[in-house]
């Protein structure tokens, strides 16, 4: 069995229903009951969050990115949300309260792309028997292959490249992070020939196009 196959049968079936709390037209998840039973199936889990604030607005909209292990596979799922008031409004320049809050909610609906809990994000009152399991979103081939080749011609030290994206090896890093990923190395690249000659420049070239 694939490892996204036995997540989502093992998740995408357990009752929600006695953990949620209902706030308008809209039901909420206990984050602490569902991080516990993430952890309990899946005690390898991490997750980390990014925060981007619209200029124009002062609005604020959290991303959270959680990966799952088994040995050396990896199970990667991504979601975001607007920091909201209690009216599902998003809220002009919030405090740190208000983002705190919304991390864990982040974090909760990103946990139903798992599986756990998905059916209340559709609506409905109870799991369905079995699902369909989404592709993992992680970088393909050509993706893997370019951030290989630049890492390899800026001498980025891989173990603190991949502790940046909390990631253990670097076909496990989330599709969304593979512009970002670019850019640093892009730029690191960008410092560095400015720094060498012409020849030296040349040999590089050369190294690349032997590989």
């Amino acid at each position: 069995m694939s490892f996204s196959k036995e997540v989502w049968d093992a998740l995408s079936e357990i009752s929600v229903k006695d953990h949620t709390e209902k706030k308008g037209q809209l039901s909420y998840l206990s984050w602490a009951w569902a991080y516990g039973i993430m952890m309990k199936n899946y005690p390898e889990l991490d997750y980390h969050f990014d925060e981007h604030k619209c200029i124009t607005t002062g609005t604020v909209e959290v991303t959270c990115i959680v990966n799952l292990y088994r040995g050396e596979e990896t199970m990667v799922r991504h979601m975001w949300l607007p920091v909201m008031d209690y009216k599902n409004k998003a809220i002009p320049n919030p405090d740190k309260f208000a983002i705190n809050t919304a991390k864990m909610r982040c974090l909760t609906k990103c946990f139903s792309l798992f599986g756990l809990g998905h059916y209340i994000y559709a609506g409905e009152d109870l799991p369905e028997s079995g699902g369909t399991v989404p592709e993992p979103t992680v970088i393909n081939g050509l993706q893997l292959t370019a951030l290989e080749e630049l890492m390899v011609i800026t001498t980025t030290d891989e173990a603190r490249f991949l502790a940046h994206f909390q990631i253990h090896k670097l076909h496990y890093m989330p599709s969304s992070s593979f512009d970002v990923a670019q850019a640093m190395l892009n730029k690191k690249l960008e410092l560095i020939s400015t720094k060498l000659s012409d020849d030296q420049l040349a040999e590089v070239g050369k190294e690349i196009a032997g590989k």
